[in-house]
């Protein structure tokens, strides 16, 4: 939201997701925020899931627990994992969930549950009829085709251009599943099918798409960000290699733990490892990069007013530029 919109009020999220319930959360292409009005498009993907290994196991060895569970946020939802009668102990970090985050995130995931509120980051589960907005459940679902065909035209309106793997991707629907219904769409003349230059595939884009003679960009962008996070796209687009490091141990990090790539213009042209240290009232720029052949004083000079403005936006003092990466002198200079 920062990168598109700069320093936003940050009640917003919860406001629009949480009390006017505009958007909801779901798999996406991984945990995203989707309008309200697509759930119907996501049930057939609720539906086809089946247990995964975890679940299979935890049903083995506790054969009523999800539908004790399920009972338990029906009457006393909305509830954290937490707060269940028998949540269980964690089996270790990242994912060594116990095995009441097992069965909430099933439930979650086969739409038996949703998600009402976050607090600090903690999910509170509820029944869909006490998060969704009214009316919601009852509309009907298209087919599971149909329902992809619609979720590949929201694909293209929002990349842009894209190849088929590309559109697929947006939404994780499978190339086997993906391509006769790209097809169908550009027979139709839903999709125009077009080429690009230096691109070895054919790419598709909605009927009148504008084409701007310039694009005048300036934004950091989160590394969860949709506009990067199909990798081949990113590399194909932008001539950038990019790859989440935050669980690579830190002696084998390239650029550092939570690294953002920096827009200028219609390039990526830079990258800054960031972090708010709050207690201190200092955004940290613990690595600084910019990419080869390009200008780093334009670049050094864009992004020290970025920083400033998003330092401003989570109510920091100061912006700190440490020594490491090529960029981090003439970045310094500038903030």
């Amino acid at each position: 939201m920062f990168s598109r919109f700069g320093p936003y009020d940050r009640s917003l999220i919860d406001a629009v997701a949480y009390r006017r319930r505009e958007v909801f959360e779901y798999w996406g292409h991984e945990a995203s925020f989707l309008p309200s009005s697509s759930y119907p498009l996501l049930r057939h993907r609720m539906e086809a899931i089946r247990p995964w290994h975890r679940v299979r196991a935890l049903n083995e060895e506790h054969p009523d627990y999800l539908d004790q569970v399920f009972q338990e946020v029906f009457e006393y939802g909305p509830i954290t994992v937490s707060d269940l009668e028998d949540p269980g102990k964690r089996t270790g970090p990242w994912w060594g969930y116990g095995k009441g985050k097992i069965a909430l995130e099933f439930l979650f995931a086969t739409g038996k549950v949703a998600i009402a509120e976050r607090r600090n980051f903690t999910r509170y589960y509820d029944v869909p009829d006490r998060v969704l907005p009214a009316g919601i459940l009852e509309l009907e679902s298209p087919g599971m085709e149909e329902a992809q065909r619609q979720l590949l035209l929201m694909a293209a309106t929002s990349t842009g251009i894209a190849t088929a793997a590309d559109l697929a991707d947006y939404y994780r629907i499978r190339m086997p599943a993906a391509r006769p219904r790209i097809a169908e769409l550009a027979e139709s003349g839903a999709l125009l099918e077009v080429a690009v230059e230096g691109w070895d595939k054919p790419a598709y884009m909605m009927p009148g798409t504008p084409v701007p003679r310039a694009i005048e960009a300036t934004a950091l962008i989160s590394p969860f960000d949709s506009l990067i996070w199909f990798r081949e796209r990113t590399e194909r687009l932008f001539d950038f290699h990019y790859r989440i490091e935050i669980y690579v141990p830190e002696p084998q990090r390239r650029f550092g733990y939570y690294v953002y790539p920096f827009l200028l213009g219609d390039e990526l042209v830079g990258r800054v490892d960031l972090k708010a240290d709050r207690a201190a009232g200092k955004l940290l720029v613990r690595g600084s990069y910019g990419e080869d052949g390009r200008d780093q004083d334009r670049i050094a000079s864009a992004l020290a007013d970025e920083l400033h403005r998003m330092a401003g936006w989570l109510n920091l003092d100061d912006v700190i530029v440490e020594k490491r990466g090529g960029l981090a002198a003439a970045l310094a200079k500038r903030v």
